[in-house]
């Protein structure tokens, strides 16, 4: 396999953005609150709505004396809403399991609600300084082309971390350069619809660009439009129960108008079910 790590570290250096996360200091609970919100949602929308959750809830305790519904109200816009929910759970079983420190072994962060693969060994790695890999979309995408000569990723797998297993060096600081450096490439250059081949600092060892850039498929899920979905309505829902007072409304005045009635209360259904909502004597309010 070619050598990946050097151009990568060295590029990084170079090019990488002025992010909160990366800068000294910003804790291990940060990192983990920022991993959460990450989750498919733009860096742009992010940055603002991180400053203002760590200044309302700087330690996992603070964010664990809160009920669950000001976690809900405070997610604002970020989208996937049910990821708010998981981190205030994931806030009361460090307080509760680690008195209220983020741990740092990553089958302790594993065993937190929500916490998967990716974000259990970006807050190690990452907070922490420890070496484990780092995979996440971006990632994948430039393993795929550099090293698979694949035009897109497959599916997320657990061979993944395999992978970028072997592309990361002995030293353990320059390996967590490695996991940001694939990730902020993917981000920036090996995007996924319009490669910047020329800017790459792997071209001369990428497989898919010695190949001649074939188009090998995208097996990946595709996620649904958001115009008319169901998480549009549920959006819907929990918007008018955040700006409530006391976030609480009858049933029959959430989004009364809605254009198709049966996919609102499928919607409602789903955001009980989900523990976002709860349903009392009629109304609808968020979690207590």
């Amino acid at each position: 396999m070619p050598d990946l790590a050097a151009p990568l570290i060295e590029w990084y250096r170079d090019n990488a953005r002025d992010l909160p996360w990366r800068r000294a200091g910003f804790g291990a609970w940060g990192t983990l609150v920022s991993e959460f919100m990450l989750q498919q949602t733009p860096v742009s929308r992010v940055i603002p709505l991180l400053e203002a959750w760590l200044e309302r809830w700087p330690t996992p305790a603070d964010l664990a004396a809160a009920p669950p519904a000001d976690a809900v109200r405070h997610w604002a816009n970020l989208g996937y809403p049910r990821r708010a929910l998981w981190l205030h759970r994931a806030a009361v079983e460090i307080r509760d399991r680690h008195d209220g420190i983020v741990p740092r072994d990553v089958d302790d962060l594993l065993a937190l609600t929500g916490i998967g693969d990716y974000t259990a060994r970006a807050v190690a790695v990452f907070a922490y300084g420890d070496r484990h890999p780092v995979v996440d979309t971006n990632t994948r995408r430039v393993l795929a082309r550099a090293v698979d000569g694949r035009s897109q990723p497959g599916p997320a797998a657990k061979r993944d971390l395999a992978d970028m297993s072997a592309i990361l060096p002995a030293s353990v600081p320059d390996a967590a350069v490695v996991n940001a450096a694939a990730m902020e490439l993917g981000a920036l250059v090996c995007t996924a619809r319009a490669p910047r081949c020329e800017a790459c600092p792997l071209s001369d060892r990428c497989a898919w660009r010695a190949a001649g850039y074939p188009d090998t498929g995208d097996t990946r899920v595709k996620q649904a439009r958001y115009e008319g979905s169901d998480r549009q309505a549920r959006g819907a829902v929990l918007r008018v129960l955040r700006d409530a007072p006391a976030h609480d409304v009858a049933s029959t005045d959430v989004v009364p108008d809605w254009p198709d009635l049966v996919q609102r209360d499928r919607a409602i259904d789903s955001l009980v079910a989900d523990g976002l909502v709860e349903a009392v004597d009629g109304r609808l309010r968020l979690p207590r």
